[in-house]
């Protein structure tokens, strides 16, 4: 005889499934413009505290502590925002399973990935990332005496974060990553690596 354990656990899963669809319709419609507004960061913070049981799964547990982080001082500035951008839509594209590392041979990745140091070095961060928001990232690097900020040609690493997509190229962080390949392949000494690389540096 089946028990009840076995139907809440079935039902349970159903009502996941169900918050994950309705999450990833919110998701598609709020980034749909290519822009976020405040009141919109708000609505997403509230629906994701009434649905708190879904937020064990990777990509919602980073889209859960990005709103909260933005949410701490009651603005949405511009840099959060762009950043929110970038994870609502890796997070609503069905291309992949919540909380897959995109294939590297994918991305232009360097190979063999180089030893990366940091003092001295000027990194740019592109995509979305599994160890914190851009800004957070930026910190790790000048905490260990290296600077970070826009793509330039005086950038010597180029970072991709860990929540990238087969649809980079048309994304909003696949500019960044185009021209980062033509400024390498015309001898420039800039590496491009996979925030995995880049995390095992630190």
């Amino acid at each position: 005889m089946i028990d009840d354990d076995f139907y809440n656990r079935v039902g349970g899963d159903r009502i996941t499934s169900r918050q994950i669809d309705e999450l990833v319709g919110l998701a598609r419609g709020i980034a749909a413009d290519g822009l976020i507004n405040q009141s919109e960061v708000e609505f997403l913070q509230k629906w994701l505290a009434a649905n708190v049981a879904i937020s064990g799964q990777p990509m919602i547990r980073r889209l859960y502590d990005r709103v909260d982080t933005i949410t701490a001082d009651g603005i949405a500035d511009p840099e959060e925002c762009r950043d929110l951008l970038d994870t609502l839509n890796s997070f609503s594209n069905r291309d992949f399973e919540l909380g897959e590392v995109l294939k590297s041979t994918t991305l232009p990745l360097c190979n063999p990935a180089p030893s990366l140091q940091f003092d001295g070095h000027r990194y740019c961060f592109t995509g979305t990332f599994n160890y914190g928001g851009r800004r957070d990232c930026e910190e790790a690097v000048a905490a260990r005496g290296g600077s970070a900020g826009s793509l330039t040609q005086k950038t010597d690493v180029l970072v991709i974060g860990i929540y990238a997509t087969e649809s980079w190229k048309h994304s909003s962080f696949g500019t960044k990553i185009v021209k980062a390949v033509d400024w390498r392949e015309s001898g420039m000494p800039i590496a491009i690596v996979s925030e995995e690389h880049w995390a095992g540096h630190l």
